[in-house]
């Protein structure tokens, strides 16, 4: 599995779309900005065929300090989600099917 950092993300878009990679930057960065105030606002955010950004709440539930073995109580909170799209499902699965075949 290769990484891609948002640098790469960059220099792919403006050398595609053929803009400044400072003016794809700053898209990316408003992007990234909209989305978190709008999740921590308790929005959902929906990109057709690429998947949805979210909150759920997770349930009080007792856990445990793995180094005093001491139980703690961990109060309900919203945690982040992120839910892909059918079209990125689609390709999740052709490449299980491609892997399968190898």
């Amino acid at each position: 599995m290769n990484l891609m950092t948002r640098a790469d993300i960059v220099n792919e878009i403006s050398d595609e779309v053929n803009f400044p990679k400072k003016d794809i930057d700053t898209v990316i960065t408003l992007l990234t900005k909209k989305v978190i105030e709008n999740i921590v606002k308790g929005e959902t955010i929906y990109f057709r065929g690429f998947g949805t950004f979210g909150t759920k709440i997770r349930k009080e539930r007792i856990a445990r300090n793995l180094k005093t073995n001491e139980k703690l109580r961990v109060p309900e909170h919203k945690v982040p989600y992120f839910q892909p799209g059918k079209e990125l499902k689609q390709i999740k699965q052709n490449s299980k099917m491609q892997n399968a075949h190898r």
